[in-house]
């Protein structure tokens, strides 16, 4: 089945929380939570979601930070900085990337969805 969002005017982690139920199948009536849901997710107006400057600016602690092994190696970004380098593609993806189960079916789950600018 597939489902599609409209992004505009709405936020990120509404969006990527509906996103990210629909991939892991909650929406569907064979739920199973050890199986991938044959959703597909296509985000589209990814670009006209709604974001306030103060969050843009990283203002409200909304830093994304991720460590790369070696000592003092951690790395933030504010969500400008990721808008900048990936653009709202990559913002999506990480929200919803954060909102699904850490488990080995996380990959196959990311693969049902795409965002379109």
């Amino acid at each position: 089945m597939k489902y599609t969002i409209d992004a505009a005017d709405k936020k990120i982690g509404r969006i990527a929380s509906e996103a990210a139920a629909i991939l892991m199948g909650k929406k569907s009536v064979s739920f199973a939570k050890n199986t991938v849901a044959n959703a597909k997710v296509e985000i589209i107006n990814a670009k006209r979601a709604y974001i306030t400057a103060k969050k843009k600016a990283g203002g409200k602690g909304d830093d994304y930070v991720r460590y790369t092994g070696f000592r003092g190696g951690i790395k933030s970004q504010t969500l400008g900085e990721v808008i900048e380098i990936g653009g709202m593609k990559r913002v999506f993806e990480l929200a919803v990337y954060s909102m699904l189960p850490k488990n080995k079916l996380r990959a196959p789950r990311l693969k049902n969805l795409t965002i379109k600018d």
